[in-house]
């Protein structure tokens, strides 16, 4: 395994430092870099593999004049999980990215961006097989700052660089939280090794654990994403290059849900009060519900995507904080069913929303606009990306037979069997989880009508879309392998759930595949609740599909045609009597006004002949950002108010003041440390 990882690691150095060499070559710069991050990932891909069948965990490691830095690594099972899935992801939009970033030629440092674009892979492998916590904290700056530079890579405009700034402050937020996690670990282990983390995790002080678990959620929450630390996800998405949003997206937000297994399952050995799980699974609802509630009134495309990457981490938290609850009672089948879930719809997750990431950027490559409102008709000019982006939103709306159906019905099943747990109050707490995903899952299911219908049906409502083209190959390719998996993580979880099984039995102790899977593997069940088999089910759809074009051609004879302009009501159809994605969300809107408060101004200036007849009219409507209206705005506001008074201790007619306020805090340090 050594010599593999350093084949991987070379090839990403190699995709770093030589796009560098060949300034003003862009062709070579971009074959380059990508080509080694192909290479790469497809050598983590067969690491991953080896360390999921591997019994021991493979492990290196280097020392450092750094005093408690040790340049540890260790692949077990969990790691090589996130792992492949990084890899996974990894080569589909390095392929796409072959193609796609011709758009910036001439425009942006194309060795840069290459270069940039591996480190970010390879911050985000490196963090997952990180065995020091100080490691580890470097590692993940390192990604946090490489991609903070992708997403500026149009930085001569003002909202991309107000993205990014708002991203830095964020991932810094949760940064300074990760950090006190691994502080109040070090001090029960007395080392940043995570190995001591895992042997005197269970003498951790029940307080000190609270304090663990609470830093770990803000910390690593920021990053991926739940509400309200969600903010900066609709602003650092949508401006990152496409193939750089699929990889924050489909990705880098799953780095925080692998740093809360490993902290709540792995150092603190699976031993925490039952609220903690009520918690994470609170969060998690909440989240799901939210997220989806303003993805369904976005017209930017990869906004709306930004805000439905909210809504899947929440429901990945929900199977998790499901199986932490039911660890805290002593059902430890059922916790591994929650954390099988969970990990399920991490990788579905990853693989359908990097594919509709990579379709926003097809559109945007072919319209030179994120706007839907402007789209329409796309699908006869862009077959091939329409298919395809059709399957992402299919499997995102949790149908079948795709991938997202079947993690979904996992989670499902799982906080339905909350009936075993001996306590009234999470006897109906969960089923109303339960039912909040399932309003979240019909909610998907209608923003994701919105997207593909709005964008690719109906005639072009705008200049771009009426002249649009396929796209290059190889972005075609990179659609076109996620959307497969898409379809194989759907119809084979015989494969998927002996892995997924393996890695929680390292957690909770006990193996469930056996349980889960029934008639050989080809159907799934939960203790007897519950059985699907989507294999099965894939076939029925199949056939009554069949049946149906067979009655329509018994029924109707010979197909005949005949070419003419579409028309309604006796007028020819015009892109003016289309939907638009504001009419489309508009019943939604009304329904959830209280969540959405929303602003309607409809502006009228008339004709000066007549007051009766207007000459021009103005309709303007937007939602009320909530959590930045009435969470961020006022502390942000707070803190300018301080920097305002401090700075204006240092002029130089208050200097003395200035150095009295110097001299007190220092003071006050050495008193807390002394």
């Amino acid at each position: 395994m050594t010599i593999l990882f350093l084949s991987i690691l070379f090839s990403y150095l190699g995709g770093i430092f030589l796009p560098l060499c060949f300034p003003n070559r862009e062709f070579i710069q971009n074959t380059m870099a990508h080509g080694l991050a192909s290479v790469a990932c497809l050598l983590g891909l067969v690491l991953g593999y080896e360390g999921l069948t591997d019994p021991e965990p493979w492990h290196i490691a280097l020392s450092s004049n750094i005093p408690l830095l040790e340049l540890s690594l260790r692949l077990d099972r969990l790691a090589a999980f996130f792992l492949v899935m990084i890899s996974l992801v990894g080569l589909a939009t390095s392929v796409y990215a072959l193609g796609y970033v011709t758009e910036y030629y001439g425009k942006v440092s194309m060795g840069t961006l290459g270069s940039l674009y591996n480190g970010f892979l390879l911050s985000m492998t490196l963090v997952v097989l990180a065995d020091n916590a100080f490691f580890f904290l470097i590692l993940w700056e390192l990604m946090s700052v490489t991609s903070y530079f992708l997403v500026v890579t149009e930085h001569e405009k003002n909202e991309v660089r107000y993205a990014g700034l708002f991203y830095l402050v964020m991932t810094h937020i949760g940064t300074a939280f990760i950090i006190l996690t691994f502080l109040v670990l070090f001090q029960n282990a007395e080392s940043f090794s995570f190995e001591a983390f895992r042997q005197s995790g269970h003498t951790v002080p029940e307080r000190l654990g609270t304090v663990v678990f609470l830093a770990a959620l803000i910390g690593f929450g920021t990053k991926a994403g739940i509400v309200p630390l969600h903010v900066w996800l609709p602003y650092a998405h949508p401006t990152a290059p496409s193939h750089v949003s699929a990889l924050m997206s489909g990705v880098m937000v799953k780095t925080a849900i692998y740093g809360l297994i490993r902290v709540y399952f792995d150092f603190l050995d699976g031993e925490f009060p039952w609220w903690w799980g009520v918690v994470v699974l609170v969060v998690g609802t909440v989240s799901a519900l939210l997220g989806v509630m303003y993805a369904l009134m976005q017209h930017d495309l990869k906004k709306l995507l930004a805000y439905s990457s909210v809504e899947n981490i929440g429901i990945i938290l929900m199977g998790i904080g499901a199986g932490m609850i039911f660890s805290a009672y002593g059902f430890p089948e059922l916790a591994a069913l929650g954390i099988i879930a969970g990990l399920y719809h991490t990788l579905n997750h990853a693989v359908f929303k990097s594919l509709l990431f990579l379709g926003a950027g097809s559109l945007l490559y072919a319209t030179h606009t994120r706007n839907m409102e402007e789209y329409g008709g796309l699908l006869k000019r862009m077959p091939w990306t329409g298919l395809f982006f059709l399957i992402g939103a299919v499997a995102i709306s949790a149908l079948p037979p795709t991938n997202g159906f079947v993690s979904e019905w996992l989670i499902f099943q799982n906080l339905f069997l909350a009936y075993q747990i001996p306590d009234i109050l999470l006897d109906i707490l969960l089923p109303i989880a339960a039912a909040m995903l399932a309003l979240s899952g019909g909610l998907a299911l209608a923003c994701f009508a919105k997207a593909f219908g709005i964008s690719f049906l109906a005639l072009p409502r705008g200049s771009h879309a009426k002249h649009a083209q396929e796209t290059p190959i190889p972005m075609r390719i990179g659609l076109g392998g996620l959307a497969v998996m898409c379809l194989v993580l759907g119809m084979g979880p015989i494969f998927v759930i002996p892995v997924l099984d393996q890695v929680s039995a390292e957690f909770v102790g006990v193996s469930v595949a056996e349980r889960i899977l029934t008639m050989d593997g080809w159907a799934l069940t939960t203790a007897n609740f519950a059985s699907v088999s989507m294999p099965a089910l894939a076939i029925m759809l199949l056939a009554l599909s069949g049946v149906g074009l067979l009655f329509a051609h018994l029924l109707g004879g010979k197909l005949q045609s005949r070419s003419y302009k579409t028309w309604g009501c006796g007028l020819n159809v015009t892109s003016r009597m289309e939907y638009t994605a504001t009419g489309f969300a508009q019943p939604i809107k009304r329904m959830f006004s209280t969540v959405y408060q929303p602003t309607i101004k409809l502006e009228s200036e008339m004709l000066e002949e007549s007051r009766y007849f207007a000459k021009r009219k103005h309709f303007d409507s937007y939602i009320t950002p909530f959590f930045q209206q009435y969470l961020y705005e006022p502390v942000v506001n707070i803190f300018l108010r301080m920097s305002d008074r401090l700075r204006n201790m240092t002029v130089a007619h208050e200097l003395n003041l200035y150095l009295g306020y110097v001299f007190a805090a220092l003071l006050v340090v050495l008193l807390l440390v002394r």
